[in-house]
């Protein structure tokens, strides 16, 4: 029984290799292309996922950051605060650190803005003044700071733009 087996199996193997044997060579190139194109589609697929996963990513966390901002603004506030307590003020001084450090963690950045060159992309104009001291569209004051997340703005600073 076991010889049957063995002589069938043979046989089987034979005729399988006359069968890879009588592929013609445009049917075999035919398809040696398509698996080629196939392949590259799965790896322009799986590199457009990845793109698209992490810019859903940035995209999350940039509008739950942005709803933190103002309580970064009220505690920049409150550090600044006149108080004659320091143990109260080193405390708030602590919290804001601590807030800016898991910011700048998971990638946020402030937009620097005093003494920089007016970007609209960045910045947001809220009045202008006349300075002769100061350059040609260069920030004067900044009233809000603004963040972003790599090139992504998250909030736009609020900036006087000096001539």
């Amino acid at each position: 029984m076991a010889e049957k087996e063995k002589n069938e199996e043979l046989e089987k193997n034979e005729t399988q290799e006359q069968n890879t044997e009588m592929i013609p060579k445009q049917d075999y190139d035919e398809l040696d292309d398509r698996y080629k194109r196939i392949l590259a589609e799965f790896e322009n697929f799986k590199k457009r996922s990845s793109k698209e996963r992490d810019g859903l990513y940035n995209s999350i966390l940039s509008d739950v950051v942005e709803v933190m901002l103002p309580v970064v603004d009220n505690l920049e506030n409150a550090a600044k605060a006149e108080t004659a307590d320091e143990s109260y003020k080193q405390g708030v001084e602590l919290v804001l650190k601590q807030f800016k450090d898991v910011l700048k963690a998971k990638g946020v950045e402030e937009i620097k803005a005093v003494g920089e060159t007016f970007d609209p992309e960045l910045h947001e104009a809220v009045s202008s003044i006349q300075d002769d001291n100061l350059g040609e569209k260069e920030i004067a004051q900044e009233y809000r700071k603004g963040y972003k997340i790599g090139s992504r703005v998250i909030r736009h600073s609020m900036v006087v733009v000096a001539n």
